[in-house]
């Protein structure tokens, strides 16, 4: 019989997912980077579209190499997203060049989309750089006022602010310091710290208003990608209607878990289980 084009929702159809957009780099061993995210994207009942910055060479062992993606292509996948998709929330990670901060800047400031989280990946866990002095500078000019949330580590507030963050009261000095550099809204993630603490200091028309969301530490050699993991779930919980003080601790809350259920991959540092909550297959 003849096919008929039917526009609208079909009878027992489910409901559209909220469509999160990742920017970041390709991790071959998909512990971080777009897959891992894809993946936290779905543990969350999203839908994922990514835009890749750069690949990678890595494995658990560490990065090897970074090989930044043409700065026109970044750009045209972008717009071809936009164009396509309602994008509900963006996760944005490692960028890599100062080119590339000014296009996905750019892009941004263009189409102006709500719930963008900022997590400013700026060197791996083995030491390589992920992200130049350029990009770097472009990050704190023109990323960090579109974001509604960054989400940096100890290691990275302390590179962006300048300041020493070694316990919960440098991550207040260093939260109050990115306010000031043009950030709305922060999360200076703690993990490495014994309890494992995360602080939310949001600015407002009535000053600062800080929380502490405290956790045990994890201590496991499956923690590759959890920067990326904390914040994508953050931008989820945002594209689902969630305010801060609500998405954080659920954030918090899933990596813990995905660190709890891992199992032991590669020679290295291993990755989380992003889909924990699906069950393992038999």
């Amino acid at each position: 019989f003849p096919m008929t084009h039917i526009s609208g929702k079909l009878p027992g159809m489910a409901e559209t997912p909220p469509i999160v957009l990742t920017v970041a780099g390709f991790d071959p061993s998909s512990g971080a980077g777009v897959t891992a995210d894809l993946k936290t994207i779905a543990a969350h009942d999203g839908y994922g579209v990514a835009c890749i910055t750069a690949l990678t060479v890595q494995s658990t062992m560490g990065v090897r190499r970074v090989e930044p993606m043409a700065e026109d292509l970044i750009r045209e996948t972008l717009e071809e997203l936009a164009s396509d998709f309602k994008i509900a929330a963006v996760h944005i990670g490692m960028l890599g060049t100062g080119g590339t901060v000014q296009v996905v800047s750019d892009f941004l400031a263009t189409h102006e989309l709500a719930n963008v989280v900022v997590d400013p990946v700026l060197r791996s866990s083995s030491g390589a750089e992920l992200l130049d002095g350029v990009g770097l500078r472009l990050l704190v000019e023109k990323l960090l006022p579109l974001a509604a949330l960054i989400t940096p580590n100890l290691d990275e507030a302390s590179a962006l602010t300048g300041l020493a963050v070694t316990n919960v009261e440098q991550m207040r000095a260093a939260a109050e310091r990115l306010h000031g550099m043009g950030a709305k809204a922060v999360v200076i993630t703690g993990g490495h710290l014994d309890p494992a603490i995360d602080l939310l200091s949001c600015a407002g028309e009535f000053g600062l208003a800080q929380e502490e969301f405290s956790g045990p530490q994890q201590v496991s050699r499956s923690t590759h990608g959890t920067g990326c993991a904390f914040a994508t779930a953050v931008a989820c919980h945002l594209a689902c209607g969630r305010r801060l003080p609500e998405a954080v601790p659920l954030a918090k809350t899933y990596v813990e878990a995905a660190i709890a259920n891992a199992y032991p991959l590669g020679e290295g540092i291993g990755p989380v289980n992003h889909l924990y909550r699906f069950g393992r297959a038999r």
